[in-house]
C-alpha cells in the first residue's frame, strides 16, 4: 500500500512547490511569534515588557490588563462603535446588493452591461480621490455635530463604498447557479420575486455567508474615512480608537493595557477566520449546479 501510495505522487511537481511552501512556512512561524509576543506583552507589566521578560511572566500573568484596558482605555466605546457599524453595514449590504446581484446575473436589458462594467470601475477607484468631496458635501450639509448623524453618515458611507465589490461577488455566485431551480419554480406558477426569495437566496447562502465575512473584516479594520468623519471618542470604530490610545501612550506609559487593547480589537476578525474559514473556502468554491 505504501508502495503504490509514492508512487502515485509527483515527485517533479511536489519539488518545484518547495520554495511555496518555504516562504507559507516562514510567513506562518512569523505571524504565530508577532502574535504570541503581543499576547505575551498584554499579560505581563510595562516594566517586564521593557525589560525584555514579559514572556518569562515573572510576577505572573496580570489579567487585570484586559479589565483596564476595557474600562479606562474607552475600548468598550470603540468596541460597540465598530460592532454596530460592521453589523448594520454589513446586513444592509447583502439586502441591497443580493437582489441587484440576481437581477444583473439573471434578466438581460439594455443597461445591463454598463451597470456591471460600472461597478468593475468602481472598485478601482482610490477612496483618496472621493473622501475631500465627501468631507465637503458633509461639512456643507453640518452631518458632523450630532452624535446619531454621524453613525449614519457612517454606517451610509460603509454601505455605498463595499456595494461594488459586494454586487460583483454575489452576481459571480448567482451566475453559477443553475436556471433550472428557476423554471421549475417558474413552472409550478412561483412569482420571479417570490423565485429569488425563497429559492435563489437559500441557495446563495455559501456565497453570502462569504462576502458578509469579508466585508465585516473589511469595515472592522477601515481607518482612513473613519479617522476623517468619526471626529470624538464617543463615535470613533476600533481602529482609530487604538491609534489614540497608541499616540496616548507617550504620556500614560501604560503599554501593558495598550496590548491588551490590541487583542481585544483582533480578537473579533480572529474568531471569524478560525470558525468560519471553511465557509469562506466553501463561498468562494462552491456555485451549485452550473446550468
Amino acid at each position: 500500500m505504501k508502495k503504490n501510495f509514492y508512487s502515485r505522487i509527483n515527485w517533479q511537481k511536489e519539488l518545484s512547490l518547495i520554495p511555496g511552501y518555504l516562504i507559507l512556512t516562514l510567513w506562518v512561524i512569523f505571524t504565530v511569534v508577532l502574535i504570541g509576543w503581543i499576547l505575551a506583552a498584554s499579560l505581563a507589566t510595562t516594566k517586564e515588557i521593557f525589560k525584555g521578560t514579559s514572556l518569562q511572566f515573572p510576577s505572573g500573568l496580570h489579567f487585570e490588563n484586559y479589565v483596564k484596558a476595557w474600562n479606562s482605555q474607552n475600548v468598550s466605546i470603540f468596541f460597540s462603535n465598530s460592532l454596530f457599524y460592521a453589523m448594520i453595514s454589513t446586513g444592509l449590504l447583502i439586502i441591497v446588493c443580493a437582489p441587484a446581484a440576481y437581477a444583473l446575473s439573471r434578466f438581460k436589458f439594455f443597461l445591463n452591461r454598463p451597470i456591471q462594467s460600472s461597478f468593475v470601475a468602481a472598485m478601482g477607484v482610490p477612496m483618496v480621490m472621493i473622501i475631500l468631496p465627501l468631507f465637503g458635501i458633509v461639512s456643507q450639509l453640518q452631518l458632523l455635530k450630532q452624535d446619531w448623524t454621524v453613525r449614519a453618515l457612517m454606517i451610509f458611507l460603509y454601505v455605498g463604498i463595499n456595494i461594488p465589490y459586494t454586487t460583483i461577488f454575489l452576481l459571480t455566485f448567482f451566475s453559477n447557479l443553475s436556471a433550472s431551480y428557476e423554471e421549475a419554480a417558474a413552472i409550478d406558477g412561483c412569482a420571479p420575486i417570490k423565485i429569488f426569495w425563497k429559492i435563489m437566496l437559500p441557495l446563495a447562502q455559501p456565497g453570502i455567508i462569504t462576502v458578509s465575512i469579508f466585508n465585516f473584516i473589511n469595515i472592522w479594520n477601515e481607518y482612513f474615512m473613519s479617522l476623517i468623519f468619526a471626529n470624538n471618542d464617543r463615535v470613533k470604530p476600533v481602529a482609530v480608537g487604538l491609534y489614540s490610545m497608541i499616540d496616548s501612550m507617550k504620556y500614560t506609559g501604560d503599554w501593558a493595557g495598550m496590548f491588551a487593547a490590541v487583542i481585544i480589537v483582533f480578537l473579533p476578525t480572529f474568531i471569524l477566520y478560525i470558525f468560519l474559514s471553511e465557509k469562506i473556502i466553501a463561498g468562494i468554491t462552491a456555485g451549485g449546479v452550473k446550468g
